[in-house]
């Protein structure tokens, strides 16, 4: 017998003749996610993947722990291999109850059975009672319950036969790297990382654009955004973090525009800037973490006025939903409550007490003109800074 790690995909299963080109992806992801845990095995089997690791010591913990944050993979278990041979299923059976009892007071249990190996002698509801009156026999205090066990015990009969009980559930999605790529306007607040966890979970790899204002915010605001960015990576691998210094721009718009149209006209100049960065780097679109009605800026007039400084898409995860709904999924990825900590980001600092709600387009060029922001926005695209951060061991 040998421990492997089974991993289960779901969509990718509908993707017809071009499955394998989805699998063979997954399966890189899979190897890039578990590297420094030590030499593994990964091999494909009728729709499921198994992680076979070449050390009986190996940290299936943490391997397990990395392999539910690679998207497209939809739960993991850690599993017994064993040859397809009813003696060795039961006694594997008996010492995998066994543990189980140890950890916790279990009263009843089911056994469910998957034969993938028709040329094996018993169908599946065979080996279920079958292996079910093994258990009784030895764990006389156990009893049967089909309809809502405290345990089950999963036989999977293929070329081989793998036995758990326990179902892990990772996040799904799609394997990062199968839908083009995407910039992430990325803030210090709740929204933007949950819009970019979003999209990179439907295949998008992202990189990030973060506007920094110094001195009006602070060094430790700006670690907040690379924190942010680490735990994005914890789920996307390595993620590119531009910083751009945006202090020139807003102090030329706080100066030169109305202040009620400030906040839009703002937000016209990152997305230029974003787009900068995208367009150098061959990627096709934006992401940014709004929420229809959310702030002032968030209005569809704003939206609008914003989506017209610049040519290629901008996806925005977050559109449809509140902001209840949000904190839900930061707190469900882990980003929440770096998202909380108190410092201030850029779009904070030079806030209009009035802005316009509905602006019209044409008054938010007009005013925008009245700025000198295209050499501004040159140097703050050359000035930016590059980081490349890179997924981290977890704790």
């Amino acid at each position: 017998m040998k421990n492997v790690i089974l991993v289960r995909y779901g969509e990718i299963v509908l993707k017809g003749l071009n499955r394998p080109l989805f699998e063979d992806i997954l399966i890189k992801n899979i190897k890039k996610s578990l590297l420094g845990l030590g030499k593994i095995n990964v091999v494909k089997s009728q729709a499921r993947i198994f992680v076979e690791p070449d050390d009986e010591n190996y940290d299936y913990i943490s391997a397990i722990e990395r392999l539910r944050r690679v998207f497209g993979i939809v739960s993991v278990s850690h599993v017994k291999k064993m040859e397809t041979d009813f003696e060795t299923i039961k006694k594997c059976s008996i010492e995998m109850v066994q543990k189980i009892l140890k950890s916790r007071e279990y009263k009843s249990f089911k056994v469910e059975t998957k034969r993938g190996q028709k040329s094996f002698p018993m169908k599946s509801p065979e080996v279920s009672a079958e292996l079910g009156g093994v258990i009784l026999d030895n764990f006389p205090n156990l009893t049967v319950d089909v309809i809502k066990p405290d345990f089950i015990l999963y036989v999977e009969i293929r070329e081989n036969t793998y036995i758990y009980s326990e179902k892990i559930q990772a996040f799904g999605g799609m394997p990062q790297g199968t839908n083009g790529k995407a910039v992430l306007l990325i803030s210090g607040g709740i929204d933007s990382p949950v819009a970019g966890w979003m999209m990179a979970k439907r295949g998008v790899e992202i990189s990030a654009v973060h506007f920094y204002s110094y001195p009006y915010t602070s060094e430790r605001a700006k670690q907040k955004v690379i924190d942010l960015t680490k735990i994005l990576a914890s789920y996307c691998g390595e993620i590119d973090l531009y910083i751009v210094p945006f202090t020139e721009i807003q102090l030329e718009i706080n100066d030169k525009c109305p202040h009620d149209q400030m906040t839009v006209i703002m937000r016209r100049a990152m997305m230029q800037i974003a787009e900068r960065i995208a367009n150098s780097n061959g990627v096709q679109a934006l992401i940014t973490g709004e929420s229809m009605g959310q702030v002032a800026s968030q209005t569809i007039q704003s939206l609008v006025a914003t989506d017209d400084a610049v040519n290629m898409p901008v996806f925005r995860p977050l559109i449809g939903m509140d902001k209840n709904e949000i904190v839900d999924i930061a707190k469900k990825i882990k980003t929440f409550e770096t998202s909380i900590l108190p410092y201030e980001d850029c779009c904070t600092v030079f806030v209009s007490k009035h802005p316009k709600t509905k602006p019209l387009l044409s008054a938010i060029i007009e005013c925008e003109a009245l700025a000198d922001l295209s050499g501004k926005i040159d140097i703050a695209v050359e000035s930016a800074e590059k980081l490349t951060i890179k997924r981290e061991a977890l704790h």
